[in-house]
């Protein structure tokens, strides 16, 4: 039994990270590959039975997987960003929820066949478009700027939000039982959600502020936070019965808001967790369902299905946007998309089993019937989102904005250049301080870790062809390069030169592993920050028949540098000593040059910059 076990547990790791390798290499939804691989070693081959192999322990382990799952969708939700969404998110996450939360349970009733409560909390779970789907397709599709970002801000603000509306309807149904009193109804509700403010609230504020005042080491940080949640979870349970979700979520929207100084740490931790979690789970669950109760899936199944897809999702995100400034093109859009994922699944592997120890015996069909809504609306929205984009005209017209990672002081010029060039541009740095001067010059900017999950959810990519890493770590610069040329291309991510290293293999290594060098191999972190505190600027020459580029080459100082020119289509051409600029006559070329002389022939003193 114990050798047996072994060999289960380490299947279920060594397949869920499998397909999650599989989905990264290939560019597939990693939900698809995680719900077949399960299903394969399953019902299918019948390699595994989670209920038969690790019994009584398999709710409680899924139950405190989840539990950090939620506490990390709510440890990235900011309230700050909530109200700065616009009006039409704000409807999407309160009128529309409401609105998908009740047409789904009536789906679920008269389409599914399921009783009223069991539906109700199947509508709720429902409700939660997550952004571990929603990423990955708007990237695919390239959608304009507004347009995505209605998807994008939905999905990462829905994810807790649902969750929540999901444990509250759960909680109401456990205590609104057949002959409960109102009285006890409503005891039983307050008593769930004070647990959760006072276990949840409570014990993730004063977690923060230990954290804050170094009360922990930084080594163990991490480790105590995921010791919290677990804790959380399981008193919360023992105060009173299902409440710990609850207050793992709240807990996670507490210590999210505290501004901690170590977060950026915490949440790379915790997403490397999740991700091996959300890789175990998914299996299990896929692998738990049953064969006979799959066979018992008819033409209500289907029926609900799709009716969710093409009901429920464009009345609600149509009805909740009326009167919102969108366009009717940005709507048509917004009611087509909604891809479940992630949370959706858990919750639903969570809630199905506990309804039906409370005596719901149909709340069995929960879990096969959110899996069948979750594959087929990844699939059919990861088939149809780009041909619906372009037939609306939300497709962004090119990819030649750039991303500039590494907010300096000649990056956040070169910036502005580009903007007045009409070039969309956007400055991104972890330091919300350093890209102060890029907000103020009306910059589009983006703080945060751009390698974190989190960042790269919400880093709005439409129209960006480009990527210049200019930070002063090497290193760093290489693996942006590295994460975003499989989906700018190789030949459109470049970053500032580094020393080379003596030894070849190393040097030859380090090739595979970094972007295009920018500019000039004498153009390192150090020169150019030189240059800037000198008084270089940037000087713009468009080329016309009379002035061409060996005119612009005469006039030009012999150390000056040529960065990259904008061809008169407006296509960016980046410098580089492999494939340097070949400027035609209506091209404009962007020159970093020596500061002028001023009138008394004396170089002009560099202005005062403030430390980057």
């Amino acid at each position: 039994m114990e050798h047996h076990l072994e060999l289960a547990v380490t299947l279920v790791v060594a397949i869920g990270l499998i397909a999650q390798w599989l989905a990264w290499r290939f560019r597939l939804p990693a939900i698809v590959l995680l719900t077949a691989a399960g299903l394969a070693v399953g019902p299918g081959l019948g390699l595994i039975d989670p209920s038969h192999d690790f019994g009584t322990l398999l709710r409680p382990m899924v139950g405190l997987a989840v539990g950090v799952i939620l506490f990390e969708g709510g440890f990235s939700l900011h309230f700050h960003e909530v109200r700065h969404t616009g009006r039409a998110i704000l409807r999407l996450i309160t009128l529309g929820v409401v609105l998908a939360w009740a047409l789904g349970a009536a789906a679920g009733h008269w389409v599914a066949g399921l009783s009223w409560p069991v539906a109700a909390v199947l509508g709720a779970i429902l409700v939660i478009t997550g952004p571990t789907v929603i990423g990955p397709l708007l990237r695919q599709a390239r959608l304009q700027s507004r347009p995505g970002s209605f998807l994008k801000w939905e999905g990462i603000i829905n994810d807790p939000v649902g969750a929540l509306l999901a444990i509250l309807t759960f909680e109401y149904l456990v205590h609104s039982g057949p002959g409960s009193a109102m009285g006890e109804v409503a005891g039983g509700l307050l008593l769930a959600a004070g647990v959760a403010a006072a276990l949840g609230g409570g014990g993730g504020y004063l977690l923060g502020r230990a954290f804050e005042r170094g009360m922990v080491p930084e080594f163990l940080k991490a480790p105590t936070l995921i010791a919290a949640i677990l804790l959380v979870y399981a008193l919360a349970n023992l105060a009173q019965a299902e409440a710990g979700l609850l207050a793992t979520t709240v807990m996670g929207l507490v210590m999210g808001n505290l501004r901690l100084a170590s977060s950026l740490e915490l949440r790379r931790f915790k997403e490397h967790i999740v991700v091996l979690l959300i890789s175990i789970l998914f299996v299990v669950l896929a692998a738990d369902l049953e064969t006979a109760l799959l066979a018992d899936l008819d033409w209500r199944t289907a029926a609900f299905v799709g009716i969710m897809l093409l009901v429920v999702r464009p009345l609600a995100a149509g009805l909740s946007t009326m009167g919102a400034y969108m366009t009717w093109r940005e709507r048509l859009l917004v009611a087509g998309v909604a891809p479940r994922g992630v949370v959706t699944a858990a919750m639903a592997g969570v809630l199905g089993p506990a309804l039906v120890a409370h005596g719901y015996p149909d709340a069995r069909l929960l879990l096969p019937l959110v899996f069948g809504v979750i594959l087929v609306t990844v699939a059919v929205h990861g088939f149809t989102i780009r041909p619906l984009a372009r037939w609306l005209g939300l497709v962004a017209a090119g990819r030649d904005g750039v991303l500039i990672v590494g907010a300096q002081g000649w990056t956040i010029e070169l910036a502005k250049i580009l903007n007045k060039l009409d070039i969309p541009v956007t400055v991104a740095d972890s330091s919300w301080h350093r890209l102060r001067p890029a907000r103020m010059a009306g910059l589009t900017t983006q703080s945060g870790e751009l390698l974190s999950e989190l960042g790269q959810q919400r880093l709005d990519l439409s129209g960006i062809g480009y990527l210049l890493a200019a930070t002063d770590n090497d290193a760093y610069n290489a693996l942006v390069c590295t994460r975003f040329a499989p989906e700018l291309g190789r030949d459109r991510v470049f970053q500032l030169p580094t020393v080379e290293a003596e030894d070849s293999e190393t040097r030859d290594f380090s090739h595979t592993l970094r972007g295009q060098v920018a500019f000039s191999e004498e153009a390192t972190f150090d020169r150019m920050m030189q240059r800037h505190y000198l008084g270089w600027t940037f000087q713009l020459t468009r080329l016309t028949d009379e002035f061409t580029y060996d005119d612009f080459v005469q006039h030009c100082p012999v150390n000056a540098e040529n960065l990259l020119m904008v061809r008169e289509n407006g296509e960016v051409v980046f410098q580089s000593p492999s494939r340097p600029l070949e400027p035609a006559t209506g091209d404009t070329i962007v020159c970093y040059r020596p500061a002028r002389p001023d009138r008394n022939g004396q170089k002009a003193e560099a202005k005062e910059q403030p430390a980057s």
